[in-house]
């Protein structure tokens, strides 16, 4: 018994030096990549579900209506008349008067995910055959829409689905809350897909054609569910379609006024992946790199291999944090100092996802069944 604890220690403290190897070499590979542009620039129309006035919500809406592309259209949803991203919206339209913008009120429900029923709703006034998903809190580049919807021009492809990056906007816990993506989520992704994983769909950026949505069954076929972004992609993926993760990066505002609004966040994240994904959610405990790795010194029970694993977890950790810093550009490296706690912080947050399946979303309190339906409490 004592000779196998120190090789428990060994394999746990190994697994999180090969994750952050291969997440370090995954995200420098990636910063090398090249987007390709449509060919062929068919019409798109832009659905964008709404609900409240966000951080810098017009900022991230106007960069839809700023693209280089010959015909696109934007449609606005919300539940409410009164909803505060209304007069964004108004003042969007006024602003570009020669774009074909709609506001879209309507308060019909299919299911427990209003935000599908949103979309919808949204769908009659859509004009266009190829169609863009993006939540309100993205914000993309001029070339964005020309990048995302080129790989549509391939039959054999049901879903283009895009990466993101954290852009904090506030304190501490907004910061924290970007580390998390940038560190934690993205180069994760990235090490499932160089291996060979397609098994994605992020609501950064949901980009199909009208046809393949109609032949899943719509959004009503989603309006049940917590996961509504994973799940178009794997009804997709059930019509022998393939899913593509465009190279193109788009950024999400990262707004977390408080520690509490963080967990509820972070977990609603972390018991849809267990949802949708347990046997990856288990595995992505090696993610959390420097208190895994802690754990599996302690069972080493060798001072010196001991030290020896840490560094180099150590050394690794960092080297993903600059690597991921510079692929993304991010021009911030102050919070290197805020490495440990955010590992410390995952994993707590990790080991909570298995308590419960109830999820906080949008002051809205929801309990997910073992198939991903949702029920309001």
């Amino acid at each position: 018994m004592l000779t196998i604890v120190p090789t428990i220690g060994f394999m746990i403290s190994g697994a999180a030096l090969v994750y952050l190897a291969g997440a370090v070499m995954a995200v420098r590979h990636w910063g090398g990549r090249t987007i390709p542009l449509a060919d062929r620039p068919a019409p798109v129309t832009i659905l964008k579900p709404l609900c409240g006035n966000e951080p810098l919500l017009y900022e991230n809406l106007r960069s839809f209506c700023d693209q280089d592309y010959p015909e696109f259209q934007v449609i606005f949803g919300v539940r409410d008349r009164d909803d505060p991203a209304v007069p964004v919206v108004l003042r969007l339209i006024e602003e570009y008067r020669g774009l074909d913008l709609r506001l879209v009120v309507d308060d019909r429900v299919l299911g427990g995910n209003f935000k599908v029923s949103n979309l919808a709703n949204m769908l009659a006034a859509a004009r266009h055959d190829r169609l863009v998903i993006a939540d309100s809190d993205i914000r993309v580049g001029r070339d964005y829409l020309a990048s995302v919807v080129g790989p549509l021009e391939d039959p054999s492809v049901g879903l283009v689905t895009c990466l993101y990056r954290g852009h904090p906007v506030g304190g501490l816990w907004s910061r924290l809350g970007a580390q998390f993506i940038n560190e934690a989520f993205l180069p994760s992704v990235l090490v499932a897909h160089a291996l060979g994983s397609t098994d994605f769909g992020f609501g950064a950026t949901l980009a199909l054609r009208r046809e393949v949505l109609e032949r899943i069954g719509g959004f009503p076929a989603l309006a049940d569910y917590l996961a509504d972004d994973y799940l178009l992609g794997a009804l997709t993926r059930r019509l022998g379609l393939r899913t593509v993760l465009s190279p193109y990066l788009v950024e999400t505002v990262v707004h977390e006024p408080s520690l509490a609004a963080l967990l509820a966040h972070e977990l609603r994240w972390q018991r849809t992946i267990r949802l949708v994904r347990p046997a990856g959610h288990a595995g992505s405990v090696f993610t959390h790199s420097l208190p895994v790795s802690l754990l599996g010194a302690l069972l080493i029970h060798s001072l010196s291999w001991s030290t020896i694993m840490l560094l180099l977890v150590l050394h690794l950790r960092l080297m993903l944090y600059f690597s991921a810093r510079s692929v993304l550009h991010l021009s911030d490296s102050a919070t290197a100092w805020l490495v440990p706690f955010r590992d410390l912080l995952s994993l707590m947050i990790w080991s909570a996802s298995f308590l419960r399946r109830r999820v906080r979303w949008r002051e809205r309190e929801l309990s997910v069944r073992t198939d991903g339906r949702m029920i309001a409490r």
